[in-house]
């Protein structure tokens, strides 16, 4: 089996090797958490190689028997010798009921280095940051971006690399996989079914199984197209199904919580309005939605926009959709204060496209970059200062 060291998020973490801070491993299951937690081990053990490990993995059967706070420290009470350092390592802790009391109290200890995952975004609730005061490091962790899916696949980019990848995402496992569309949808569906089942269904307690689905089929449709929950509820009562707003919003928050799909809310340009209403949804995963909805030429626009999106949070962005009166940016990217305004577009062909495209940009009047990403083979020339790059250009050299 082949495994990707993913030095893009091993460089955020080895800083903090062997500190008393409790490293956060977050994001959707099967995206490489538990990989980059064994690589984190090694080296720990290279660095401090009298360090004794406990490695603890909630999903293997022989720790089933962990269920709350209590059990792990009964499990660690055995595990443990007085004055040896360890290194604990705990995959997936959300399974363990009211673990941030056992975390806490092995922090003060000062004997723990302590690391771990979890694919729920409330893993770090208001009662364990209170608990850690600010004693912790959350790294967010996705699937492959671009530059990833090439190295890790040992290939170079090319029209073929691109349409595969997003046709069929960047889930690590996949490269262990017969080549084959229907082998690979049949692993992400598998992925699917667990998220929904195990991380949505049982765990928020989900009764209307159904419209969950539809739901999730109608995000997938929907790509970067801003939503309003009364919008989809009165849509719902024309079709005789009476599915109340709120209901809508609940599902949609567990869907983020499990890191399916993220929300994206809108930022004016020019002010410092968020708005709180009319959000765009993209999936952390543009594979796992052509799995669920088939990949098909004419959803190329939103997929290149999932896509784009990806590769921004992916890259530590903060990223919201820019409003300027009734005109619409694509995304605004900002970090370490500084911001990009990015425009996507299919192919840049017909002169109408052209000018809407960067028109919207050259409206808005600060300096800060701005640059229109498209599929197109070639760059064109800058234009009034706005820069055009294809989007495996930007893939691979955005930053």
């Amino acid at each position: 089996m082949k495994i990707l060291n993913r030095e893009l998020y091993f460089k955020q973490i080895e800083p903090f090797i062997g500190d008393s801070l409790v490293k956060v491993l977050i994001g959707q299951r099967r995206v490489g958490k538990s990989h980059l937690l064994k690589q984190i081990k090694d080296k720990v053990l290279e660095i401090y190689p009298s360090t004794q490990i406990i490695y603890i993995n909630k999903e293997e059967y022989q720790f089933d028997g962990i269920r709350d706070y209590i059990d792990l420290m009964e499990y660690l009470d055995e595990s443990i010798k007085t004055g040896s350092k360890y290194a604990l390592f705990i995959d997936e802790i959300q399974e363990i009921d009211s673990f941030e009391k056992a975390i806490r109290s092995l922090q003060t200890t000062g004997n723990f280095d302590i690391y771990c995952t979890g694919s729920n975004a409330s893993l770090l609730s208001s009662e364990l940051a209170t608990l850690l005061s600010g004693r912790y490091i959350e790294i967010r962790v996705y699937s492959l971006n671009y530059k990833e899916y090439l190295e890790f696949y040992n290939t170079t980019d090319s029209a073929q690399s691109f349409m595969h990848y997003i046709q069929f995402g960047g889930m690590p496992h996949l490269i262990n996989l017969k080549d084959d569309p229907q082998v690979y949808r049949d692993y992400l569906i598998g992925i699917f079914d667990s998220i929904i089942l195990r991380d949505v269904v049982s765990r928020y307690k989900i009764r209307n199984l159904r419209f969950l689905n539809d739901l999730i089929h109608f995000i997938s449709d929907n790509i970067g197209s801003l939503f309003s929950a009364n919008r989809i509820s009165d849509y719902l009562k024309s079709q005789k199904i009476n599915i109340q707003p709120k209901i809508i919003l609940e599902y949609l928050h567990y869907l983020q919580q499990v890191f399916f799909i993220d929300g994206v809310k809108r930022n004016e340009i020019g002010g410092k309005k968020i708005f709180e209403i009319g959000e765009k949804y993209y999936f952390e995963d543009i594979g796992m939605r052509n799995a669920i909805v088939s990949f098909k030429p004419q959803d190329i626009n939103k997929v290149l926009e999932n896509v784009v999106y990806h590769h921004l949070k992916t890259m530590k962005y903060e990223v919201y959709v820019g409003k300027m009166g009734d005109k619409e940016i694509d995304f605004i990217a900002q970090k370490n204060g500084k911001k990009h305004y990015i425009q996507v577009a299919y192919l840049l062909i017909e002169q109408t496209t052209i000018e809407r495209e960067f028109g919207n940009l050259a409206k808005i009047k600060d300096n800060y970059p701005k640059m229109v990403v498209s599929m197109d083979e070639i760059s064109l020339s800058n234009m009034e200062g706005i820069e055009h790059l294809t989007i495996r250009e930007f893939l691979l050299t955005f930053v």
